[in-house]
């Protein structure tokens, strides 16, 4: 009896071995595997930490969600965004949160965080600004439909045939007037005895020197209520990007440069920037549209700039009207041969008939520009029923007057055909400076700059246990 006591003695403690180290076997497993899932999970959160602190002005007002590494001081970098994260890890990996967890709980994992570092960053400004851009039209995307697109392929067909955007009738103007002084006073033989002085009237003339005033002078009456805003404070964007002390990022950037990315994203700007007649007036300029189409640093600059631009366009496109009417054609040419006089040479009759279809058309493009100004609609292309100057009211009025609404495009939709006339990369660039700008206005955001926001972060997060174990753990997060 003894003997079979020994045997299943041994018998037992041969079992309870195998059963003893296939438990503390799976007990290693599930150590090593919640200790893994535990990581997972503290990296998961400790990324999400990270992502919910995002600017908030930025945000409010632009409707943009990017991370500020710079968190509102002058120190900027990966390396702040980096002890963040530590301290998420930190916090998500500590049991001080537990209820008595020093007493009556036994940390079965061990864990600590021993790294976090950002592997990679795309930053706002990367690809001159093409990430900036494709975060704006991930912003208005949904709220934009295929017709606005349609209108402005059509606008912009219209101006690239008419030649709109490339004539310069101003410098045709100025040659013609030094032409025509050359003739005045020029001796002309009309007989074989007999000859007289040749006394030329620019029937243009009057306009010419109205002309020379500028037309912002001559499309707002009072200048003085202008915004006399300048852009100031610490370098822009653009500046900084043409100095290269631009912070730049690591990830690759897929630039939106189609037109239907254009138009969302002039469409984006036009929704969160200032213009002249929709001036919210907090902002650091109130132009701020102006602003992308000019770039100068003054809102009475840029006002000055987008209508003298606006001014051109219109007098092109009275041109190719005036050009193309046969009645105001007879007009002009029987003006031109009254101005003339009995004794004028054949030579002179075209160089005033091109005056005075230059200055009628000048003139009419002045009220045009003081039209949409004043928020009345003109058309792309003018007919008879849109046209407004006679040619004796052109050629000798005050052009003192403006139009209702009318038909036709607005002043914004013009400003959309100058943006659209506006190199992607500049409107973007100048965009993020009016951005920047205007976030700097705010309190607490004194330092705030665009090249220290992040839009996508890839981060290497490292923990170890008290166990021997140690996990490695990459994410990827983007606000798109």
């Amino acid at each position: 009896m003894e003997r079979e006591n020994g045997y299943l003695t041994v018998y037992l403690a041969l079992c309870l071995t195998l059963i003893l180290s296939l438990y503390l076997a799976l007990i290693e497993g599930a150590r090593r595997g919640g200790a893994a899932m535990e990581s997972a999970c503290a990296a998961e959160i400790g990324m999400q930490n990270i992502m919910a602190e995002y600017h908030r002005e930025l945000f409010n007002q632009f409707n943009l969600f990017a991370l500020d590494s710079s968190y509102g001081t002058r120190i900027c970098g990966r390396k702040n965004t980096e002890a963040h994260l530590m301290e998420y890890l930190k916090r998500n990996l500590s049991m001080e949160d537990v209820f008595a967890g020093k007493y009556l709980y036994r940390d079965f994992f061990g864990l600590q965080a021993y790294d976090a570092e950002l592997t990679g960053v795309s930053i706002l400004t990367d690809e001159k600004g093409a990430v900036f851009r494709g975060m704006a039209i991930e912003a208005v995307k949904n709220d934009v439909g295929l017709k606005l697109l349609e209108e402005v392929q059509d606008w912009m067909s219209v101006v690239q045939v008419n030649g709109l955007a490339e004539a310069d009738y101003e410098a045709e103007s100025r040659k013609l007037d030094e032409a025509l002084e050359e003739y005045d006073g020029m001796e002309v033989q009309i007989s074989e005895n007999e000859s007289v002085f040749l006394e030329v009237d620019n029937p243009a003339a009057q306009l010419n020197t109205k002309r020379g005033l500028g037309t912002l002078h001559l499309v707002i009456e009072n200048t003085a209520s202008l915004s006399p805003k300048i852009l100031s404070g610490a370098e822009p964007v653009s500046r900084r990007m043409e100095q290269g002390i631009l912070h730049s990022g690591n990830m690759p950037v897929q630039p939106a440069e189609d037109l239907w990315s254009r138009v969302l994203f002039q469409e984006y700007l036009l929704r969160y920037l200032d213009h002249y007649g929709d001036e919210a007036g907090g902002g650091a300029l109130d132009y701020q549209i102006e602003y992308l189409i000019a770039g100068k640093e003054q809102d009475t600059e840029n006002l000055k700039s987008v209508a003298g631009r606006l001014s051109a366009i219109r007098e092109a496109a009275n041109v190719v009207y005036l050009l193309t009417d046969p009645e105001k054609s007879l007009e002009i040419e029987e003006a031109a041969i009254l101005a003339c006089g009995l004794f004028a040479l054949p030579e002179l009759i075209p160089l005033v008939k091109a005056a005075i279809l230059f200055g009628w058309a000048y003139a009419e493009s002045v009220y045009d520009v003081k039209t949409l100004l004043a928020g009345g609609k003109i058309p792309l292309m003018k007919d008879k029923s849109s046209w407004h100057y006679s040619l004796s009211s052109a050629l000798y009025g005050g052009m003192e007057d403006s139009g209702g609404s009318g038909r036709g495009l607005s002043y914004e939709d013009y400003l959309r055909i100058l943006m659209t006339l506006t190199g992607l990369d500049t409107l973007t660039v100048r965009a993020m400076d009016m951005v920047e700008a205007d976030i700097r206005q705010t309190p607490g955001n004194s330092y705030f700059r665009l090249d220290a926001c992040y839009g996508e972060l890839e981060a290497l997060m490292r923990i170890d246990s008290s166990f021997g174990y140690r996990f490695e753990i990459r994410r990827k997060r983007a606000y798109q």
